[in-house]
């Protein structure tokens, strides 16, 4: 279930994410289109924000980024930080039993995997947020009858406490238990884009048609920055 509600130390993170969106829509109020197509080019032209809040680091500025992690993949092998390391990546976080937003997030994930199914720097990485139920042998049943089992899109289990910290203080999304949803568990449908320096760089709602060919545009601005 989409999420309705956020804790206070998930706020901050999330307005951050909410700022970016906006700024991302590239619309003026004036009603003239020209002023429109105009912006809109010069955000199609600007490169993407890192979002998160900085830390001080032995006296410097460093950026927000995804920690070192490990998890299992649907094939039961190990699956961590240093294999998307200096890749771009598209992370989620679902269940395999979500019966309300999580099928959209995974078609608007697969829309954008198929963009770069044979680029070998993009990745695409999918949390289970139910790693009791969805073990490595279930993930690989939903990938295969969805048609996801590919080998740069990761379905991801492990440690519960380990996938709901990185989930929040990490990917700045949301995901808890609550008897009250359909599914027993409420969550944030955000596909997070993710660069090679590990800094999240755009969150797109996965909910929302049309959002993957933001995701795909914004895929090809990291690659072009990467080239640079």
């Amino acid at each position: 279930m989409h999420s309705k509600h956020i804790n206070t130390s998930i706020l901050t993170k999330s307005l951050l994410v909410l700022t970016f969106l906006l700024s991302a829509c590239g619309a003026k109020k004036n009603g003239s289109s020209e002023s429109a197509a105009v912006q809109q080019q010069v955000d199609e032209n600007a490169p993407l924000p890192v979002l998160g809040e900085k830390k001080i680091v032995d006296g410097l500025e460093v950026p927000h980024s995804i920690r070192p992690f490990s998890f299992t993949d649907q094939d039961g092998k190990p699956f961590t930080d240093k294999q998307v390391k200096g890749k771009i990546y598209v992370a989620d976080f679902f269940f395999t039993t979500c019966p309300s937003i999580c099928p959209k997030m995974t078609g608007n994930m697969k829309l954008a995997y198929e963009a770069f199914r044979n680029d070998s720097n993009v990745y695409f990485v999918s949390h289970t947020i139910d790693p009791e139920f969805d073990t490595p042998e279930v993930l690989k049943q939903y990938a295969r009858d969805k048609a996801y089992d590919e080998p740069r899109w990761r379905f991801l289990t492990g440690d519960r406490d380990s996938i709901y910290a990185i989930c929040e203080e990490d990917y700045m999304a949301h995901a808890a238990p609550s008897d009250k949803e359909p599914g027993g568990y409420i969550h944030s449908g955000f596909l997070v884009l993710v660069d090679g320096n590990g800094q999240l760089r755009g969150a797109y709602d996965g909910t929302v048609q049309g959002k993957a060919e933001d995701l795909i545009r914004d895929i090809h601005k990291l690659k072009k920055e990467a080239s640079q």
